[in-house]
């Protein structure tokens, strides 16, 4: 069966959370080291997962209802882009983001806006995203991508 893409629902709210946490645990090592991927892991909560998904639109990507990655995206922000570990390294995360940013551009998005980790910032740059300004105090990456 192919990958399903849908929108997620309030009732999704404990395996994002799930998926998010287990992708920064083992996906982040060795680009960070484990102890700030543990410290970064340990400040989720599924009630910080349960407001993302009131204030974002956020898309699942399910392979026979597992979820394999999502995310999410506000204006001309792509606010977050996780990857199951089982699901890593096979394109699931790459076929999503050209998708969340087919539907920016439909909007009419100039250029996606992020911030990447120390971990993505190699994927982002891969896809054609420039830094776009030092690293945050939260050790984030600013960086953009033209759309048009």
């Amino acid at each position: 069966m192919g990958a399903v893409h849908r929108l997620a629902m309030p009732g999704d709210a404990s395996r994002l959370h799930d998926v998010r946490r287990r992708s920064i645990l083992e996906l982040a090592p060795p680009k960070m080291p484990a102890e700030q991927a543990g410290t970064w892991a340990a400040q989720l909560t599924l009630l910080g997962m349960t407001r993302k998904l009131r204030e974002l639109e956020i898309w699942i990507v399910e392979f026979d209802g597992t979820v394999a990655g999502w995310g999410a995206i506000r204006a001309d922000c792509l606010e977050g882009l996780y990857t199951a570990p089982e699901f890593a390294r096979r394109g699931v995360g790459a076929e999503l983001l050209g998708m969340l940013e087919g539907l920016m551009r439909e909007r009419g998005v100039e250029a996606v806006r992020a911030e990447a980790s120390s971990n993505a910032r190699e994927f982002y740059f891969r896809r054609g995203y420039r830094t776009d300004g030092p690293q945050t105090p939260k050790g984030a990456w600013p960086i953009t991508k033209p759309l048009r």
